[in-house]
């Protein structure tokens, strides 16, 4: 009889316990633990009481178990609570390029939706061009610290990749690689073909296009050069890069949906060429597949919100969409070939430029167990500012150039950043090289190396620059305030390479 009541005593008291370790998680990520604070209470209480009522083997017995029971439900606990992270980098898409941001041109109602039930980003900001970004996004840090070349991370990088699985994470990659240099004759060779790349940054599993081979030895959109885990998928003349690697991504859903799991998707849409997609009616025919026209950027757009879509459902069919972390942003502006109507206006891309319409990019956060008030944020954001939100969720030292985003999800009282600085040196063709430039600017105002003071919300374009005689004091004050903030960051050299 002793013994049964012995037994549901210590049921009662382990889940007690273990209630209050993931109450403690859930309704703090910072770990604040009032709750199991008051159960460790309670266990002490309990256990002083039945020091007197007996000193017995049994009792030893007891307080090994339940000792062991409770580590072991923290630690299930913790597992299970730990949110689960997506991050999706578009390829080539302004800010415009959402309808959510006023485009008339494009129709993205997953997106959309992602975001208003989440929150909108209004003023993200990318480097001007994709590697560039990439490098900075994946390990937090500011161009000039870590940047070498285009096309190319240096092994002795720790990337958010490496971040997660420190952590516990499952991880993987999907999409677009272009990290081994392949085309940069100082790279080694046996790096820039080394598959093994991926897993050193991090990553548990990988489904690639341009991992170890260039494009023109085959495309990422009809019958694509893919490598997953090491080996080439067969070609497949019906086959559609944008599906196969999102499709490795729902599979990889599937298989970690009962542990936390990071997925870094850097998609392959929507970058030219501007081909049709699987819901084109030219893709139907061989002849017209692979046929180049702008007016197939719409259909790659509803393309790319549709895959996000399909990555959403999968989360909602596996009753894990409360706890993940969906964010979407773009890695730079649009394509310069292609203006897409809006609400306030036609706006042309400027992709590898530094006005706005180069670096003003889309982002979306939704997190239905963390973000309960939806809406919009208009602080700037930069790309350093995505590894310092992974440390603070993952509760480890930051050493990133950026600021975490906690607050802003969680609703509490924010101090908006106020500057945000641009170091960007592309050290590739003479089409984006001669953008190359160091400025800083604040929600209006813009200031480059060389003193060019540029008024963004009457001059989107930059064409004519503030003369110091006509500034205004607000105006002055500002230019100072971006003046010290240019101070932080070294000038560029006057040369660089270009290829």
């Amino acid at each position: 009889m002793f013994s049964l009541e012995l037994g549901l005593v210590v049921q009662l008291v382990r889940i007690h316990a273990c209630h209050a370790w993931g109450r403690g998680f859930e309704s703090r990520p910072d770990r604040n633990h009032f709750e199991i604070y008051n159960s460790l209470i309670f266990i002490g209480l309990f256990y002083k009481s039945l020091i007197k009522i007996m000193k017995n083997s049994i009792l030893q017995l007891f307080l090994i178990t339940f000792c062991f029971s409770l580590i072991n439900c923290q630690s299930e606990n913790e597992i299970n609570q730990k949110p689960n992270i997506i991050l999706i980098l578009a390829d080539d898409i302004g800010a415009e390029g959402l309808s959510i941001n006023g485009s008339t041109s494009y129709k993205t109602p997953v997106l959309d939706s992602l975001a208003l039930n989440g929150i909108n980003f209004t003023n993200a900001l990318s480097q001007p061009l994709c590697t560039p970004s990439r490098v900075k996004i994946m390990t937090g840090k500011f161009n000039y610290r870590n940047y070498e070349h285009f096309t190319y991370l240096n092994s002795n990088q720790k990337t958010f990749g490496n971040l997660f699985k420190e952590n516990g994470y499952k991880t993987a990659i999907v999409g677009k690689w272009q990290l081994n240099g392949l085309k940069q004759n100082f790279i080694e060779r046996e790096i820039a073909n080394d598959n093994k790349r991926p897993y050193e940054f991090g990553f548990d599993e990988y489904s690639l296009w341009q991992l170890t081979k260039t494009k023109d030895l085959g495309e990422r959109f009809a019958n694509p050069l893919i490598e997953q885990n090491g080996e080439f998928l067969p070609r497949d003349k019906d086959a559609y890069g944008p599906d196969v690697v999102s499709d490795y991504a729902v599979d990889f859903i599937r298989r970690n949906k009962d542990q936390p799991f990071f997925i870094y998707y850097p998609m392959l849409l929507v970058h030219d060429p501007f081909v049709p997609t699987p819901d084109s009616p030219e893709w139907n025919s061989l002849e017209t597949r692979s046929e180049k026209n702008n007016r197939f950027f719409v259909d790659m757009v509803a393309y790319m919100d549709k895959i996000i879509g399909k990555i959403v459902n999968e989360l909602k069919a596996q009753g894990i969409a409360e706890n993940t972390l969906v964010m979407f942003v773009g890695d730079n502006g649009t394509h310069p070939s292609l203006v897409t109507e809006t609400n306030n206006g036609p706006v042309r891309g400027a992709k590898g430029n530094t006005i706005t319409h180069g670096v003003h990019v889309p982002m979306v956060a939704n997190w239905p167990s963390q973000i309960k008030n939806p809406g919009s944020y208009s602080g700037l954001i930069d790309l350093s500012d995505f590894y310092a939100t992974f440390s603070d969720i993952l509760g480890v030292v930051d050493d990133s150039d950026g600021t975490s985003m906690m607050n802003i999800f969680s609703g509490k009282e924010i101090v908006k950043r106020e500057t945000a600085t641009i170091y960007y040196d592309p050290m590739w063709g003479q089409n984006v090289s001669q953008y190359r430039n160091l400025f800083s600017q604040d929600s209006r105002y813009k200031l480059y190396q060389d003193g060019s003071f540029f008024d963004m919300e009457n001059d989107i374009l930059e064409k004519e620059p503030l003369e110091n005689d006509n500034l205004t004091e607000d105006q002055k004050a500002i230019k100072e305030i971006l003046a010290r903030e240019l101070n932080k960051f070294p000038k560029l050299p006057e040369k660089s390479f270009v290829r």
